[in-house]
This record gives structure tokens, sequence and C-alpha cells, in this order.
């Protein structure tokens, strides 16, 4: 590939990881702010989902703290994991049965997560934190082997 096409990639996944970050901040604001911690247990507790506390916190995190490190493109291939697990969740658990059409049915949690199995496949993109740790990692890293040698 030219660098004109690897900057024309590179953008185009910075801004689906921005894009997807911010829906993912989004819905978990809205699980801490609108429906509440108990009230997301409550939700597991009926839909059967195991240890329903626990996996309450986990996906209320995974989703706002996951969504945060997506949208400033910190840790994306870590992050996207556990979004991507609240989707396949998500798709398994509530939506499967309701067929593949939104708004009830499984298109846009599996929307969400290819998306975030891309991430996890291609990395943040242009624009994220994840490029400046890593040229400060290779510049520490030159340094390092410079002075070895």
């Amino acid at each position: 590939m030219t660098n004109t096409s690897d900057s024309k990639q590179s953008v185009a996944l910075g801004v689906i990881r921005m894009i997807v970050g911010l829906v993912f901040v989004l819905h978990g604001a809205q699980k801490i702010f609108v429906y509440h911690y108990a009230g997301v247990v409550g939700v597991f507790h009926q839909l059967g989902i195991p240890a329903p506390g626990l996996s309450a916190a986990l996906a209320i995190m995974a989703e706002f703290v996951g969504g945060l490190l997506l949208l400033s493109g910190l840790y994306t291939r870590l992050a996207a994991i556990p979004v991507a697990f609240t989707m396949l969740v998500a798709i398994t658990q509530v939506h499967l049965h309701a067929g593949f059409f939104a708004p009830a049915g499984f298109e846009y949690p599996l929307t969400l997560l290819v998306a975030n199995i891309a991430l996890v496949i291609g990395g943040s993109g242009a624009f994220a934190l994840d490029n400046l740790r890593t040229r400060k990692q290779l510049a520490d890293y030159n340094l390092t082997a410079a002075n070895a040698a």
C-alpha cells in the first residue's frame, strides 16, 4: 500500500474508533446516571444473566471506561475486547430472539461488535493517544539500543 492509502485507512479507522467510543461512553453514562446501578442489576437479573451484580458492574465499566479509552485512542486494542464482549452478551441474551432488524433485533449490537473486533485487529488508527505512547516507546528503545552499542 502507498503512504496515501495507509494514511486514509488510518484516518478512517480513527473516525470509526472515536464514534464507537462516543456511543459506548453515552451508553455507559445512561446506565450510570439514568438507570443507575440498581436498575441495571434488576434488568440483568430478569434476563437471567449470571451474577447480575458483578455482571452489571463489569458491563457499566466496560461501556463507560472502555468507551472513554476508545474515544481517546488509549489502549484501543485492549479496551475494545470487553466492549465487544458486552455486545456479544447483548446479542445472545437480549436481541437474538427478536430477529435481525432494529429496534429490538440484533443488527445494531452486531455492528458494534464487529466494529470493536476491527479495532482489536486494526488498532487505534489516527488521532489516538496510542500513537503518542508508541512513539515514546520507540524513542526510548532507540535510546537504549544506541547506549548499549
